[in-house]
């Protein structure tokens, strides 16, 4: 099993870059493939913060990755709960942290905004230090 980078899934998602993006592609199709969950968390913050994407197409695109045989998430339970999650408007890197953190009884945080963003979506009480 191979693990890829970033740059990699970012080539495949974008195909910004053709020379890059058809490596990309044999590279996963190829199969037998590892995604690190914080591969996952980087490749969310380039494709929203470089390239402008919404919530929703980041999420179809890393869904449609991990739907491809061959290609193995860490965690994917956890990436896809975080993946719903920013999609009802929780930040991606905030959802990510709730769902490895469900095995615990409360997320502490100064963040108000994650306070009210994961009300009703993630069980865990957000607490303010």
């Amino acid at each position: 099993m191979r693990a890829v980078d970033t740059n990699v899934i970012v080539r495949f998602l974008t195909a910004d870059e053709p020379d890059q993006a058809r490596a990309a592609r044999r590279v996963i199709e190829a199969g037998d493939l590892f995604i690190g969950i914080t591969v996952v968390l980087e490749t969310e913050w380039v494709l929203r913060s470089g390239y402008g994407f919404a919530s929703e197409v980041i999420a179809a695109g890393l869904r449609g990755l991990g739907g491809i045989a061959g290609v193995n998430f860490e965690e994917p339970a956890i990436v896809a709960q975080a993946l719903d999650w920013m999609t009802q408007g929780l930040d991606f890197a905030d959802a990510l942290h709730l769902a490895r953190s469900n095995h615990c009884t409360a997320f502490v945080s100064f963040d108000r905004k994650l306070k009210s963003r994961a009300k009703g979506l993630s069980p865990l009480m957000i607490e303010a230090p």
